[in-house]
């Protein structure tokens, strides 16, 4: 792997602007469209481009395919696609600001997540900056101020699913390769969503077929780039430009679809987003202490 710290960033920055015009995309397709139709027909794509990658990194598809954990690659792949579908209603129901402001809190939970799944060791600053992050998460919210719309815990269910899933991730790491964990989410994603979705199939016009094809297309791309992103530089420099997705999906929602960004949600989302990146580079400090203690 090459140490470009630069182009890491540069490259994140990429992503993040992609995934938020994919999201914008998903916001306009699933206002019109059953959204489990929707993430069936992306999913599709998604798979054959997971299956290309992966089989070139491991050389075929049954080494790609090879795990000795097939019920824990199952559930992950079940555990993603389920999180897309919650995520894209929950632009349709809250909009993309809202939504993506909540979600934000998802490195935290990660970070909370971790001692139960994975048994590491989270010191005190790191659980502060967690309980600071969700007092960002009911600035948002506004609990007892306004009434309180149940249509908020869809974003956080989301959020939850995406942290265990990423915690997974790594947990399959230790004896998968990525390639191998890459595989297995694109293909059981589709197959279940082919399953559930293709009873919603509803007719397309020709012009959101369009944008149908430049979903997919965003989507592969932009983690096309995530992957050349974790090539060049440790996830740990880059994680937090990743926030940017937020600032993107925030602009996209107020000018292409009208939406408004409230003073409550501004303000929640830089505290959910500081405790977060404070929580990304404590968490690399611990880990690169650990490396060199285990170095001596």
């Amino acid at each position: 792997m090459q140490n470009n710290p630069r182009l890491g960033m540069w490259l994140m920055c990429a992503t993040a602007f992609i995934f938020a015009v994919q999201d914008g995309i998903s916001r306009h397709l699933a206002g019109e469209y059953n959204v489990l139709m929707i993430v069936m027909i992306r999913y599709w794509f998604f798979a054959a481009f997971v299956i290309t990658v992966a089989s070139r990194k491991e050389g075929s598809i049954r080494a790609a395919a090879a795990t000795a954990q097939p019920l824990l690659q199952v559930f992950r792949g079940l555990l993603l696609a389920g999180e897309i579908c919650v995520m894209v209603a929950a632009f349709v129901l809250l909009g993309l600001v809202e939504s993506h402001a909540i979600f934000a809190s998802y490195p935290l939970l990660v970070a909370a997540f971790s001692g139960p799944i994975l048994g590491e060791k989270v010191g005190w600053r790191r659980w502060i900056a967690i309980g600071v992050g969700f007092i960002g998460v009911l600035v948002i919210l506004e609990p007892g101020i306004t009434v309180f719309s149940p249509y908020a815990i869809v974003p956080l269910a989301s959020a939850i699913m995406f942290a265990i899933y990423s915690l997974l991730t790594r947990y399959a790491a230790r004896r998968d390769s990525a390639a191998t964990s890459f595989f297995w989410t694109g293909v059981m994603g589709a197959i279940f969503m082919t399953i559930i979705g293709v009873w919603y199939w509803e007719p397309m016009t020709n012009s959101d077929w369009i944008w149908m094809a430049t979903l997919c297309v965003t989507g592969a791309t932009g983690h096309f780039l995530l992957i050349k992103t974790y090539e060049v530089a440790e996830a740990s420099s880059v994680q937090p430009f990743a926030y940017l997705q937020l600032v993107f999906a925030t602009f996209i929602g107020i000018t292409i679809f009208g939406e408004t960004l409230a003073t409550n949600v501004a303000i929640g989302a830089v505290i959910v987003v500081g405790a977060g990146i404070f929580t990304l580079l404590r968490t690399r400090k611990v880990t690169l202490q650990a490396d060199q203690s285990g170095a001596d």
